[in-house]
């Protein structure tokens, strides 16, 4: 056990070497003024702004006593709240579209066939390339974001759970004919687990792309959220601020892959090759 902690430590140290060295450099052009600080400030100052961004105003002049007060009411906290709330909606309703959707596709030639055009024509275009469309259908604020979410964790979801059913191995559901079950067993089972990885991929992938595009519609549609601060910032030429979204928004994205690893894991002990 402590020898597994230890390994794990050493990883964790091994994966943060490249960042510390990058940001060393980054802060030592800019103490040699290599670059302009409008264009790319200093690490330090972009971490005193990411501070300035977390806790409002008043945080500064507040009653230590009282910190509970404004520890929580912070622009970042609510911008944050805000992206991650049309993220949540904008993936439940595309991933729980896509998931019966695959399965029918993946299951059936006859439903495969019927779909592939459609699904292999709308596939790639980019869900920004909806905006206009979805502020005509929708307006601005959270509908037109949420509707470019769903196109975004859509089609991951289905490509993966269609090529994950499709790709089970034949020799198992003969055996399982063979033995009696029924088609329900025989997909409840047998389809469905084997086509698990497939699908857990898939939903990987959807929840960085309902990411990326949830800082897309935040440009042009909604009030609050990362993306219209970073928005906001830039037309102030406040490049501080704007980096300090961007901070904001890979260390979300990183958290939210190791938790998905993390679920994949848990779900996957049974899966050859993964420790319980």
């Amino acid at each position: 056990m402590a020898k597994s902690a230890k390994s794990k430590w050493r990883n964790v140290a091994s994966g943060l070497l490249v960042p510390i060295v990058v940001i060393a450099l980054w802060q030592a052009a800019c103490s040699m003024s290599m670059v302009s600080p409008l264009k790319l400030p200093a690490p330090l100052a972009v971490a005193q702004r990411w501070v300035q961004y977390l806790l409002p105003a008043e945080a500064y002049t507040a009653d230590a006593g009282n910190w509970w007060t404004w520890a929580f009411s912070g622009e970042l906290i609510h911008d944050t709240l805000g992206s991650m709330y049309r993220v949540a909606v904008g993936f439940a309703i595309g991933g729980g579209l896509a998931l019966p959707l695959g399965v029918l596709m993946g299951a059936s030639q006859r439903v495969y066939q019927r779909m592939y055009i459609l699904v292999q024509v709308l596939r790639p275009i980019p869900p920004s390339a909806y905006t206009p469309l979805a502020m005509l259908w929708f307006g601005l604020g959270n509908p037109p974001a949420v509707f470019m979410i769903s196109i975004a964790a859509f089609f991951p979801v289905l490509i993966n759970t269609i090529v994950g059913v499709r790709q089970v191995d034949s020799i198992y559901l003969r055996a399982a004919h063979n033995l009696g079950a029924n088609r329900r067993t025989i997909f409840l089972r047998v389809m469905l687990p084997a086509a698990t990885p497939y699908i857990l991929a898939g939903v990987r992938i959807a929840i960085g792309a309902a990411f990326m595009i949830v800082i897309v519609s935040e440009l042009i549609a909604v009030p609050d959220g990362l993306g219209f601060r970073i928005n906001e910032a830039r037309e102030y030429s406040w490049t501080d601020k704007v980096m300090a979204g961007m901070f904001t928004i890979g260390m979300i994205g990183l958290a939210l892959d190791i938790g998905m690893n993390k679920l994949n894991n848990y779900l996957l002990r049974w899966h050859r090759g993964l420790e319980s």
